[in-house]
């Protein structure tokens, strides 16, 4: 098989063809290896700092990597965020029903007990309720015999499944969303006054 050869004409042409191509310069190759090399020194700089320090890193990733609905919900920072956040998406009926259900196993008069379990019910597992929330028909049923004598007990089942629901679905999406990482960056900065 005879080689191809380029000519000059040849190599300008093609040459012509990419003009918007820039070549690297040699001082832009130099000073990428030595960043590169600086990165590695900081790398090793961080490894041996972890191996020395590691009870400090560990729960700054535990943080940051397991903020569950359980810590979500017992920080008021992260709880404000989130409910901002469910508002957005139109599902704030579900922490809405769940803080109302926290509060209803406080109440210790039995008077009381009747009455905010009736608004309860009224407000978020009657059919016809403004901001109804998703549960299943046979709890639904279960809560409206319980309101003859209501317990404390009496919305259990209805908010272990508000609370999966929104463990499985709304909360993941939250510390995906931008309410959260601007929240995160905020704990983040330092203030020195």
């Amino acid at each position: 098989m005879p080689k191809l050869l380029f000519s000059k004409i040849r190599f300008y042409e093609i040459k012509d063809l990419m003009p918007n191509m820039k070549r690297p310069r040699r001082i832009d190759i130099v000073l990428n290896r030595k960043r590169r090399k600086k990165d590695i020194q900081c790398l090793k700089v961080q490894k041996i700092h972890a191996e020395t320090y590691p009870s400090n890193l560990s729960s700054q990733t535990d943080h940051k990597l397991h903020l569950t609905l359980e810590n979500l919900l017992k920080d008021k920072k992260h709880l404000a965020a989130f409910r901002s956040f469910l508002k957005s998406e139109f599902s704030e009926e579900n922490i809405e029903f769940w803080l109302a259900c926290e509060a209803f196993r406080s109440t210790v008069s039995p008077d009381d007990l009747r009455q905010k379990a009736e608004e309860i019910y009224q407000e978020f597992i009657q059919p016809t309720a403004c901001r109804e929330v998703n549960v299943d028909h046979h709890v639904r049923e279960k809560i409206k015999k319980s309101l003859e004598k209501p317990s404390l007990s009496c919305f259990d089942e209805a908010q272990k499944h508000i609370y999966l629901l929104m463990e499985r679905d709304s909360c993941p999406r939250f510390l995906h969303s931008d309410a959260y990482l601007s929240l995160k960056r905020k704990s983040r900065t330092l203030w020195y006054v």
